[in-house]
């Protein structure tokens, strides 16, 4: 008995005990902060480094603590087949949508590629969305997001055409992050989704590692490159992971309507960009529709 009460009392199952009681929705909320100061810094990069060479950075950064942290191989050895192919397409997912949205942000307002960017989720939400209250939280939080982002169309022919391919991958990203974290109780999402960023590495690297060669020669940039890497692609998607496994898709992409509402916020902290009424009005109209959204019940998971 005492063997089998030493190991419940372990500290990984206590880690993993914690980790339990942890609601999904503060996980998303620290996602939703760290998705934001991650192109706070990346303004530093536009600086001395190309975009694709930001973008190499960033993934390859990133790649490199997973590897250092959780050892994804053994991970990605040990899952069944389905799994890995799943890994494979989310970590070529991962490095085409970065790819692409650094260069849509370079060309357009990123309030516009924001706006474009929030069309697939909020379509999923919609697909997902059984209900009359849930229809009415998806119209509030939908109001919010174009209130917010202020869209525009205007710009770059080849900027736009960027921004929608990052709003096709962006959903593609909630499809497969979704299945990733519960398609194998075998192995931990976090190990999943570090073998799905060493796929990224290797998908990202012919497209920019030539202009990111600069800033291997530079400190400023690389520790810029590096605090990238770690708010835009571990923190943010390894929440994303752990809030993932308790929440249904169509409930998760109605949490990405949050993600302009925090935006605001950091703005206000970290750029002190004060909002205008609008902006405030469409904060609250993103909230209302979070707190209106009712989960769903299924056959499979229960009640979300």
């Amino acid at each position: 008995m005492r063997r089998l009460d030493s190991k419940a009392n372990s500290p990984v199952r206590r880690s993993a005990a914690l980790s339990d009681c942890i609601p999904p929705q503060l996980y998303f909320v620290g996602s939703a902060i760290f998705h934001y100061l991650g192109p706070s810094f990346a303004v530093l990069l536009f600086a001395r480094v190309p975009v694709s060479g930001v973008a190499w950075l960033r993934i390859v950064s990133a790649a490199l603590v997973f590897v250092l942290w959780r050892k994804p191989w053994r991970a990605f050895a040990k899952t069944n087949n389905e799994t890995r192919w799943l890994i494979v397409c989310l970590g070529a997912v991962f490095a085409v949508m970065n790819y692409s949205f650094y260069f849509a942000i370079d060309r357009l307002p990123l309030g516009t590629v924001a706006a474009i960017e929030f069309i697939g989720p909020i379509a999923l939400a919609l697909i997902g969305a059984r209900s009359w209250r849930n229809l009415m939280a998806l119209g509030l939080a939908a109001a919010g997001v174009y209130f917010l982002t202020d869209i525009r169309f205007a710009g770059e022919p080849l900027g736009f055409a960027w921004a929608f391919a990052n709003a096709v991958l962006f959903t593609l990203y909630i499809v497969l992050a979704h299945r990733v974290s519960r398609s194998d109780p075998a192995t931990k999402p976090i190990d999943r989704l570090g073998a799905a960023m060493l796929v990224a590495a290797v998908v990202i690297t012919p497209l920019g590692l030539k202009d990111a060669m600069p800033a291997l020669l530079d400190p400023v940039a690389l520790l810029a490159g590096f605090g990238v890497g770690i708010s835009s692609s571990v923190i943010p998607y390894a929440f994303d992971q752990l809030a993932m496994t308790k929440l249904a898709r169509s409930t998760y992409a109605l949490f990405v309507a949050l993600l302009p509402a925090t935006a605001v916020v950091i703005g206000v902290i970290v750029l002190r960009q004060i909002p205008s009424w609008l902006e405030l009005g469409a904060v609250g109209l993103v909230i209302g529709g979070v707190l209106l959204h009712r989960r769903l019940c299924g056959s499979e998971h229960g009640c979300r």
